[in-house]
């Protein structure tokens, strides 16, 4: 798994960002575990493989 932007998992799931936003906003607590800010743009291998894993998201490159 490799960092991605917000807007690439938004793309890669098939909905806008404003949903995505809204999505994330749920995970607020988690995300702040991997000590993500609501303010990061782009999201680190370990947030990215818990939100696929959540959302069901297929990346083209998720091994």
């Amino acid at each position: 798994m490799k960092a991605y932007s917000k807007s690439q998992l938004a793309q890669a799931a098939g909905v806008s960002m404003r949903t995505f936003s809204r999505w994330l906003k749920s995970d607020n607590e988690q995300l702040a575990l991997f000590g993500i800010k609501p303010s990061n743009r782009l999201l680190p291998p370990v947030a990215v493989a818990y939100l696929v894993k959540k959302y069901d998201i297929d990346l083209p490159d998720s091994r």
